[in-house]
């Protein structure tokens, strides 16, 4: 990956004057965006500022709260539907949107615990009701889970009885600490947490994907710079480190496009000079 992204890099020339890029982000794509931070501001000159917090929920840090306080932010990554709503209440610019990322849910335990069988939907079931305590998260896979799924599943209740939602905090993390038998979220904020193993995928007739989104926020002072940055995080070269985080990169489109005036030029080289080998796809 280091290799990589040098090679992509050399061509880019230092902008006169460096940019302060305010982002906000959701823990889905963090991993990756932390990876990918440090050669894009090498190359570029610019200096990515991050605030962190849940794509939704009631919690101060998630950041349509912070965007609705007045935080700085030029530049928004997080769920699909969260974007929608930040743009619905004018927090973020119509047309700006950039997919990243496709993220599944998976199951974990923790560590030195039976790994459950998941491998089927009747498997599945029989996990639920057999667990003690089950965690989800409180973005976009929790709320999957807690209206759509669990009801579903669980026509008399008591899986929903036994389950909680995790505000603000990694999921593995509660696992890990022992505060729940199993736990769900996208494998790409599992797979940071020590302590925990991750079973695998939730069974594919019950899966629910989510997609990681890039949006401008309406009070961006750097929308320019923002958009330079986006375009890298959904070039070839940035595929890599996506694939890395548990994540599936996707092809960055907006989803209308902008105005002539926005319009500015990619970061010079910011392709990959080759198809990433099998082993990384």
């Amino acid at each position: 990956m280091s290799r990589i992204l040098a090679v992509v890099f050399t061509a880019i020339a230092v902008p006169a004057a460096a940019a302060d890029i305010h982002v906000m982000i959701s823990g889905g794509f963090s991993a990756a965006f932390d990876e990918l931070v440090p050669a894009y501001e090498n190359a570029s000159g610019n200096h990515v500022v991050t605030a962190r917090g849940p794509s939704m929920g009631e919690t101060p840090q998630a950041i349509p709260n912070r965007l609705a306080r007045g935080e700085a932010a030029d530049l928004v990554i997080m769920v699909d539907a969260g974007l929608d709503n930040l743009v619905a209440k004018h927090l973020a610019l119509d047309g700006s949107r950039v997919d990243l990322a496709n993220a599944d849910i998976y199951l974990a335990v923790r560590a030195g615990s039976p790994r459950p069988d998941i491998s089927n939907v009747d498997a599945f079931t029989r996990t639920l009701k057999a667990a003690k305590s089950i965690a989800y998260s409180d973005s976009a896979s929790g709320v999957y889970l807690e209206r759509t799924l669990f009801p579903k599943l669980d026509p008399d209740g008591s899986i929903r009885a036994k389950s909680r939602m995790i505000p603000a905090e990694p999921v593995g993390r509660v696992v890990a600490r022992g505060e729940a038998d199993i736990g769900f979220q996208q494998r790409s904020e599992l797979q940071p947490v020590d302590g925990i193993t991750i079973v695998g995928p939730i069974p594919p007739e019950v899966q629910k994907s989510t997609t990681f989104v890039a949006g401008i926020a309406s009070n961006a002072k750097e929308p320019d710079a923002a958009r330079d940055l986006v375009r890298f995080l959904g070039s070839r070269a940035a595929q890599p480190a996506i694939i890395k985080s548990g994540m599936e990169p996707v092809s960055a489109t907006m989803t209308k496009a902008p105005a002539a005036s926005e319009m500015i030029r990619p970061p010079a080289g910011a392709e990959m000079t080759k198809e990433p080998t099998p082993a990384s796809r």
